[in-house]
């Protein structure tokens, strides 16, 4: 008797699902990473130190809005096969158009500026070099860093700099907390009007929710299109394969949710270690790095060791946001002025495109040289971005919902309901500061 053996079809192991899980991320999470960028651990540390666990909730709430309006931005990039910029350019006014664009360079350049001195800064707790020095060898680094390295090679390297921000929660975990107060103010949503609390949340919605991540991973979904060589249809827009926007959105969800965890456990930190210990205002970077002291008490000099271990995170995500920031920018300025764009490109055959990621960066590094205090701008930057964002937030979601140009994968209910809903928290965000500042900053 002859026995016939089928042949059984090889079984997907552990180690081969998460191999392909990681695989998924890309986009998503590397713009989830440059969101807690400098910008964002000096505003949470800020919002910590000042109000203890009072603003703990926006960590939570923040993540469906997030979620909304970067998923909305990724999709309208994979299914267009063009960036924001591009899809505006398409259906929308010129004057609405160079609006938009000008908004955009404006808010990241002041971006990358204050984080340019937040990295020289972080780098001083560290070494005893000249600011100014510092601040125009980061500036190098990073121009020869995103004109030289290729896409692949410097997306692959991106995703490492999200561990940078674990010290946050191991010192959250070894401290004594309050878990049950933590819980209480995560989930029940606190809020004074007054115009420092306004003025903290406005920034605490600008960093989480900025104007750069919309553009920046429009842009990427479509830059990962073109890695994978897919095929435009007739109709000139890209044949998606049916895995591409669920793997799009399972990218998005864990870069969005991984940035909303390390905000909570950088309040959590600074509320616990600064605010409960009668310090409210960080000034330097030197305070800031005092939350982190109890994860290395241990440690001889643990006043040092803090200093570095808040130097890396600082360095490692600013390393990782100021690229995004600048190529952002000129993401926008390429499909509005018809350029050739995309990191993915050499330098000799997007001119343009380089250019504005080299002007930006030069102009970020002038404005470290007026005067201006590194702390306290990267602060009033994340404000900036919260009120900036609000129109760029109305024509998401105006493209969102529409049929005509994401045809059959225009938004969902759900998807239009949060993205309209996100528009509506930042735009009263941004009026209640203005109104606060006007009667009540002013003293009338």
């Amino acid at each position: 008797m002859v026995t016939v053996t089928r042949r059984q079809e090889p079984k997907k192991s552990p180690k081969n699902k998460v191999l392909r899980f990681f695989k998924i991320l890309g986009p998503g999470v590397v713009t989830g990473a440059a969101d807690d960028d400098p910008s964002g651990i000096a505003t949470y540390s800020q919002t910590g130190a000042q109000f203890g666990f009072g603003q703990l909730w926006t960590a939570l709430y923040q993540i469906p809005l997030m979620l909304a309006v970067q998923e909305a931005c990724g999709r309208i990039g994979a299914v267009t096969g063009k960036g924001l910029a591009g899809v505006i350019k398409d259906h929308y006014t010129r004057k609405i158009l160079i609006a938009v664009v000008v908004l955009v360079a404006i808010a990241n350049t002041i971006n990358i500026g204050a984080d340019i001195g937040a990295v020289a800064e972080a780098f001083q707790l560290v070494v005893d070099v000249p600011f100014w020095l510092l601040a125009i060898s980061v500036t190098l680094l990073l121009v020869v860093s995103e004109i030289l390295v290729s896409y692949k090679t410097y997306a692959k390297g991106l995703k490492w700099l999200v561990l940078a921000l674990l010290s946050y929660p191991a010192t959250a975990l070894i401290v004594n907390q309050p878990w049950k107060e933590i819980l209480y103010a995560t989930v029940v949503p606190h809020i004074e009007f007054t115009f420092s609390f306004l003025f903290i949340i406005t920034g605490v919605f600008g960093t989480s929710i900025s104007p750069y991540m919309f553009f920046w991973q429009a842009s990427q979904e479509v830059e990962e299109e073109r890695a994978v060589g897919m095929r435009s249809g007739l109709d000139g827009k890209p044949q998606l394969p049916r895995r591409f926007l669920r793997n799009m959105q399972i990218d998005t969800l864990v870069g969005m949710a991984s940035a909303e965890l390390a905000q909570w456990f950088i309040i959590i930190t600074t509320a616990t270690v600064l605010f409960k210990h009668g310090t409210t205002t960080i000034n330097t970077a030197a305070d800031a790095a005092k939350a982190l002291e109890p994860l290395v008490k241990s440690f001889p000099n643990s006043g040092q060791v803090a200093k570095d271990i808040f130097a890396v995170g600082v360095i490692g995500l600013g390393l990782l946001a100021i690229p995004i920031l600048a190529g952002s920018a000129a993401y926008a300025l390429a499909e509005a002025f018809g350029w050739k764009e995309g990191l993915s490109k050499k330098f000799k055959k997007a001119r343009a495109f380089y250019g504005v990621i080299l002007l930006s960066m030069l102009i970020g590094l002038a404005l470290n040289f007026i005067g201006i205090d590194p702390i306290k701008a990267l602060v009033y930057t994340a404000v900036f971005n919260g009120v900036a964002a609000v129109p760029l937030l109305f024509l998401i979601a105006r493209i969102n919902s529409s049929q005509k140009i994401l045809g059959d994968h225009q938004g969902g209910l759900l998807s239009r309901t949060f993205v309209w809903i996100t528009f509506g928290v930042m735009g009263l965000s941004a009026i209640a500061l203005l109104y606060t500042l006007v009667f009540q900053h002013s003293g009338h």
